[in-house]
């Protein structure tokens, strides 16, 4: 058994903050430096608003978390989402138009969090996160091999350019690919061993030393492609110019990337003190922090699970290493500026390919394939559609085939089961009569969904009335809080047809809402063509009444029928 957890009292244990959550900060920001401009690198802006984000992101979000331990950082799948938002401005208005999606995803994850949106995140069907992770992944590894290897590869999405990659091998530049495999190589070895926290920082700091004293001037540095400036940029509101309808469906789509990227944060992490998780609230900080991150030229952010499970791992107790976090980035941006600028492009390059790489998860992807033709469809498409279109279009695929695909299994899933009592006293289930026997009592079970296509399927599973005299039919609906339009009509069509017959309709075990749907919708007549009965805390109360209401009836049919 491993050792109880102390409760801490987030802002009121000094000691423990100083000792454990100081610490744990400083570990955090130096693993940020790498992560955030090689993040900003692959949005494609200067990879010092990388750490601008690294920043603020983590002071302002940490201070609202419910989920304490949260790490609010830089994020390979919202930079990927943001750089493919903003490629069509000119190069100019790139950046302006980068820090202005940010403010504008800051503002839909606090909306979402007002809204009490964090349960939402279970209509996302896990396939459809599995295939859109996946796809986010590959596209980072694909993305990520043109720096590596020194070569700006051309084509229309990733793919393309992965296919023009391959054709001029010839043309890849020999250090630059020689100092990036010698990165990975550091990860990879370091990853294995007792000093895996420092892998990042290690594969940063060697190769680029090496670069530098080697003098290997074709190796492209982060100033060749932008300088870094001292200090940190003053809060400035952007360019609104640029705002436009494409722009604010593209910050809503990345802003349900990180939410729930977030949620799955907030789901996996306990408080030590504990008090309870809150999705929405962390919904709501993490909007903070990428406004601030906006208004101080950054990138987007979001609840990071590497970055989360590793504050864990480093003995964090309180949402406060998240802020000293934030603190020892600002020290690290204004003090050593110059260093960052020396970093080799290819170095951030190996650290994405390496993150994609560790993002796959194969036992997840072998989960997904052997549950079944509805899950796995989803989850293919969205991979592949993350591949050949923007990473927006792709989640919406897979939740818009995700949600057709219940649909019809729902539709298929429904079945009709006649009930019986057997000479011991059991019920026992059997295939419904394909013609309503005449003068008996049917009961009628039903399972699946009743909405839509489901009523339908329901309505062909019915047993035939034509040719019945006098029938009497119960039907179990209990559980069910709400009855759809279309299972309304099915059961008003199916009890004028039983009247015709003769007979006699029953709906045993609705709930109260249930029943005042139905006498709202001002059909099934309980004067003339149908019984309903509520459901109470007995189960099979409300069906034996309804089936001794039918004998009754059927004994008084039998009566009036007597010469």
């Amino acid at each position: 058994m491993g050792e109880a957890a102390v409760p801490v009292r987030p802002g009121r244990d000094w000691r423990g903050i100083v000792r454990k959550d100081v610490p744990a900060g400083l570990v955090n920001a130096v693993i940020s430096v790498p992560d955030g401009l090689a993040s900003a690198a692959l949005a494609g802006v200067n990879p010092v608003y990388g750490l601008y984000t690294s920043v603020v992101a983590p002071i302002g979000g940490s201070l609202l978390v419910s989920t304490q331990l949260m790490q609010i950082a830089t994020t390979s799948a919202s930079a990927l989402a943001a750089g493919q938002a903003i490629a069509a401005y000119p190069e100019s208005e790139r950046a302006h138009a980068m820090f202005l999606l940010v403010l504008l995803v800051g503002v839909f994850l606090a909306l979402f969090g007002v809204l009490r949106l964090g349960r939402l995140s279970r209509y996302v069907s896990h396939s459809v996160m599995t295939g859109f992770l996946t796809g986010v992944a590959a596209v980072l590894v694909m993305d990520q091999l043109a720096p590596l290897v020194g070569y700006r590869p051309s084509g229309a999405n990733e793919l393309l350019q992965f296919v023009d990659l391959i054709a001029h091998v010839d043309q890849f530049d020999f250090a630059t690919l020689l100092v990036g495999l010698g990165a990975i190589a550091i990860l990879v070895g370091m990853r294995r061993s007792r000093f895996a926290a420092a892998a990042s920082l290690v594969a940063l700091i060697l190769p680029s030393l090496a670069v530098a004293v080697l003098g290997l001037g074709s190796v492209s540095l982060i100033d060749d492609v932008s300088p870094i400036p001292r200090g940190m940029p003053s809060p400035a509101l952007p360019d609104l110019g640029l705002l436009g309808s494409q722009l604010i469906g593209a910050a809503a789509a990345v802003a349900v990337i990180v939410g729930i990227q977030g949620i799955g944060v907030s789901q996996s992490v306990r408080n030590l003190d504990g008090t309870p998780n809150d999705a929405s609230r962390d919904l709501l900080a993490q909007g903070v922090a990428n406004a601030a991150s906006g208004l101080f030229s950054g990138i987007p952010a979001g609840g990071s699970v590497g970055q989360t499970a590793l504050n864990v791992s480093v003995g964090a107790r309180s949402r406060w290493a998240g802020v000293a976090g934030g603190v020892w980035m600002l020290a690290i941006v204004l003090l050593f500026p110059g260093l960052v600028g020396k970093v080799p492009m290819t170095v951030l390059a190996a650290l994405m390919i390496m993150a994609g790489v560790g993002a796959i998860d194969l036992g997840e992807l072998r989960s997904v394939w052997r549950t079944g033709i509805g899950a796995l469809l989803p989850m293919v498409a969205t991979f592949v559609a993350t591949l050949v279109l923007s990473i927006p279009m792709a989640v919406g695929l897979g939740v818009l085939l995700a949600v057709l695909l219940f649909i019809v299994s729902s539709a298929n899933e429904v079945s009709v089961r006649a009930l019986t009592r057997g000479p011991d006293g059991r019920i026992r289930e059997s295939d419904p009569p394909v013609i309503l026997p005449s003068r008996a009592t049917t009961v009628l079970e039903v399972y699946g969904s009743l909405f839509f296509a489901g009523a339908r399927r329901f309505e062909e599973q019915l047993p035939d009335v034509t040719g019945a005299s006098q029938p009497a039919v119960v039907i179990r609906l209990r559980g069910r809080q709400r009855l759809g339009v279309t299972l309304i009509e099915v059961l008003d069509t199916y009890s004028e047809a039983v009247e015709r017959a003769g007979g006699r309709l029953y709906l045993a075990g609705l709930s109260e809402s249930a029943a005042l749907q139905l006498q709202r919708s001002g059909k099934l007549d309980p004067d003339r063509t149908v019984d309903i009965l509520r459901a109470d805390d007995a189960l099979g109360s409300s069906t034996g009444h309804a089936v001794d209401m039918a004998s009754a009836w059927l004994a008084n049919q039998h009566r009036s029928n007597e010469p």
